[in-house]
């Protein structure tokens, strides 16, 4: 029987482990060794320091941070949550770069689009202060804290920015799958280091294009230089050569231009020309007569023009009915019918314009509509649904992140769009508690940080997409069901003793012993037992989205997890070889319960020799 590990994926072991399977001879004791690597890939030293790198202050000390492994957890909020039992969304309360770290298990490779809205760096945004050393101490140090600034005259305005982004995007880039991609959110102050910042974590060859967001409905005349008028959306894929965009379907505007004017039974259509601009010494396969079925004529392109598709292909359109002579018949030459019928979809274009996808005024207006004031620059809902068109299938059980989230537009165009095109896709919702100002108008609205905002906005969203949908709650009988709920969750330290390595003053002989006494329980006091469940879902990989059943078996309460028991956990006290014997007959992959809990070593060496014949495995926390 094993330990329950309570820290994060290791990812940096992880990331060797698959350099050694396919390079073990780069490896001697365990180490890399980098010379040999890049030896085998045809790159040698040369020692020349003048090669084109993107470098800045503390760029290590960001490897570091984002390979360091996190203690502590996730812990349940069923009060705060919608719909707790039957929602696969989710939304998480703390620092995202502890977060992402322990969703790498869980959720690794298993997102299919996330999008973020970073602060801008200009000057006023919050900038999250990494701690190497102890890091959920930090957080709930800066869960106190208001808004910090970043300015200019610091000396290190471009460097915290990257040293804040780098491991995130790091992390992040783990949970892309294969086939996924990362929409994000920037201004003119830092879109050119995201861009070499992208190239390193994402790779460049994994650029994919920068959209341009025409963002304000009328222009600044205060502006000392020009109205700023736009923002960026820099697109990643994980893998591009994988990553497929959908094409968009086509607006009302767009739908004007499909006609019937021959009154075609397979309903509207617009036109193209026929022909293209070579001329006939260059594409003599395409110069040949079409006959005009009207008057029995045969017509030939124009002297400086062939005709676009082959002789084979034109025979083809004839006999499917697609070239259109006029009314009348008369014209001149004849043009291509491109049936509304199996539309493809349009093409997806670089320029944004708010009339498509709204405005910054638009998305503050969009708040006021529910009720919620004081969140400064939201996102517009119409803006993250077009990259969810163009990036998510409706019924992929598709996963999207946002861990800057905000007042969570990204949850709030999620389930709009389920709602419209039938959807199953779930979010993962991450933001910082940022207190609010006093002076605020959230504040003064009763909102105390971020977090109630977002959430708040996501309850009154979904009530009211499940009142336009005929909803009168998820899933009723005449309509498919419609997740509007999510799960909360808040970042914790690990409910599990770990010893207290903090320095003790002069005299501190008393505060050793009741250190070495805390370590004779290995669960904390205060945590309830979904704590405990949670946490060990989490570092054990399972999605926190997993039904949670509690049963008992004989005398003792227990938690069965996944569909089928697929793991048992049992912090009852008093267990006995007998208890052991009646959960292995409930079939469970693995049973996890506290080693405290087993009434003597003996129980506990039985029990070990009863799972061992199930070929049931345990871990003891």
């Amino acid at each position: 029987m094993d330990k329950f590990n309570g820290q994060s994926m290791d990812i940096e072991q992880a990331e060797r482990d698959k350099l050694q399977a396919l390079f073990p001879q780069c490896f001697s004791e365990g180490k890399l060794d980098i010379d040999k690597l890049l030896n085998l890939c045809g790159e040698y030293i040369d020692n020349d320091f003048e090669k084109y790198k993107f470098e800045w202050s503390g760029k290590a000390e960001c490897y570091r941070i984002a390979g360091k492994r996190s203690t502590g957890t996730l812990r349940p909020s069923r009060d705060e949550s919608v719909n707790w039992d039957a929602t696969r969304n989710l939304y998480i309360e703390g620092d995202n770069l502890e977060v992402l770290k322990l969703l790498q298990t869980a959720y690794f490779r298993k997102v299919k689009m996330i999008y973020i809205d970073p602060p801008y760096n200009t000057g006023n945004d919050f900038v999250y202060a990494d701690d190497f050393r102890d890091p959920i101490s930090r957080y709930k140090e800066v869960t106190q804290q208001t808004t910090k600034s970043n300015p200019e005259t610091m000396g290190r305005y471009h460097t915290n920015w990257l040293n804040m982004m780098f491991p995130r995007l790091r992390l992040a880039a783990n949970l892309l799958r294969d086939d996924g991609v990362i929409f994000i959110s920037i201004d003119d102050n830092e879109v050119h280091n995201l861009r070499k910042l992208c190239d390193e974590v994402f790779g460049e060859e994994n650029f994919v294009d920068t959209i341009s967001w025409f963002k304000k409905a009328s222009p600044s005349n205060d502006a000392q230089y020009f109205s700023n008028d736009v923002e960026y959306i820099l697109v990643y894929a994980k893998t591009k050569s994988t990553w497929q965009p959908n094409r968009l379907p086509l607006t009302e505007k767009q739908m004007e231009y499909y006609q019937n004017p021959d009154n075609d039974p397979r309903g509207g259509w617009n036109s193209a020309t026929y022909t293209c601009n070579k001329s006939r010494s260059e594409r003599p396969n395409l110069y040949y007569p079409i006959m005009n079925p009207f008057t029995g004529q045969e017509v030939w392109p124009k002297e400086t023009a062939v005709w676009k598709y082959s002789k084979e292909q034109c025979d083809e359109h004839i006999k499917d009915k697609l070239l259109f002579w006029g009314v009348e018949g008369t014209a001149n030459f004849p043009r291509f019918k491109k049936l509304l019928t199996g539309h493809q979809g349009v093409v997806n274009r670089t320029l944004w314009h708010y009339d498509d996808v709204s405005h910054t005024q638009g998305a503050s207006e969009e708040l006021k509509q529910y009720g919620i004031v004081g969140f400064a620059t939201p996102k517009p809902t119409r803006l993250i649904k077009k990259m969810l068109q163009i990036a998510t299938d409706p019924n992929d059980n598709d996963i999207i992140l946002d861990f800057f989230s905000g007042s969570a537009t990204t949850a709030h165009a999620v389930m709009q769009l389920n709602a419209e095109d039938g959807g199953n896709r779930r979010y993962i919702m991450v933001q910082l508690p940022e207190i609010c100002d006093e002076n605020s108008e959230a504040y003064k609205a009763g909102y105390k940080n971020i977090c109630e905002i977002g959430k708040e906005r996501i309850r009154r969203a979904g009530a009211k997409i499940l009142e336009s949908s005929g909803q009168v709650k998820l899933g009723d009988e005449d309509n498919p069901p419609l997740d509007v709920g999510f799960r909360c969750f808040k970042l914790d330290s690990s409910n599990l003793v770990a010893w207290d390595a903090t320095p003790i003053s002069d005299g501190g002989l008393q505060t050793l012993w009741d250190r070495f006494d805390a370590l004779s329980n290995t669960l904390k006091a205060g945590r309830s037992d979904m704590d405990i469940v949670f946490e060990v879902m989490l570092k054990m990989g399972v999605p926190l989205d997993f039904p949670v059943l509690p049963i008992t078996v004989g005398d003792k309460k227990a938690y069965s997890i996944g569909e089928g028991c697929m793991i048992l956990v049992c912090l009852d006290s008093g267990l006995t070889p007998e208890d052991i014997e009646a959960m292995c007959d409930l079939a469970p992959a693995k049973i996890i319960a506290a080693e405290e809990g087993f009434t003597d070593d003996t129980a506990l060496s039985n029990a070990h020799y009863i799972l061992k014949d199930r070929d049931i495995e345990m871990k003891l926390l």
